[in-house]
């Protein structure tokens, strides 16, 4: 993809959500978090790829022992919509018999998010709660909720903060929608 069209589509973006939006989110869901997993030795999985940033920032707030893994489940590769689920990797971790915390960047339809929360189940862990950083509104939903919301926003194409636009725009420090999308 050529750069400047990639700077084009950042520069005429809106900002939904900015930096101090997303750290209050963060701090919030954080406290709510240490209620509940504070004394339960959790496995941290993030949802690669677009799980990386909100996971990073928000591990540095829980102040309890955890294990961090990844899991890396896709239905986009690139695309600006979503396909059949690909599976790309399992965690390195056991899940049996432990408390299991998914975090991922965005709550779209629910699809990806609801079969890695069944994988954990399937594969042995006590409990299974998720994460994201953001909930789109919108009634196309999987019949599934995550324990654990950032922001509701609005129903557009999103990047920044681990979201991305065709694998670009996921380093931007706030929530942008793409104009027109």
């Amino acid at each position: 993809m050529d750069i400047n069209t990639i700077k084009q589509v950042e520069a005429e973006s809106d900002c939904l959500s900015d930096s101090k939006q997303l750290n209050d989110a963060l701090d919030r869901v954080a406290e709510n978090i240490s209620v509940d997993f504070a004394e339960k030795n959790p496995v941290v999985l993030c949802v690669m790829t677009g799980g990386v940033v909100p996971t990073g920032h928000l591990v540095t707030r829980l102040s309890f022992p955890l294990q961090l893994d990844y899991i890396h489940a896709t239905r986009y590769r690139g695309e600006t919509s979503g396909g059949e689920l690909h599976w790309i990797q399992e965690p390195s971790v056991s899940l049996k018999d432990r408390n299991v915390l998914i975090i991922d960047d965005i709550f779209d339809e629910g699809i990806t998010l609801l079969e890695i929360v069944k994988y954990c189940e399937a594969n042995g862990a006590t409990t299974v709660k998720s994460m994201v950083m953001v909930n789109k509104l919108h009634d196309r939903k999987a019949d599934y909720q995550p324990d654990y919301v950032g922001m509701d926003i609005e129903d557009r194409y999103l990047f920044g903060f681990g979201m991305d636009y065709k694998n670009y725009l996921r380093n931007v420090n706030a929530i942008h929608a793409v104009k027109g999308m």
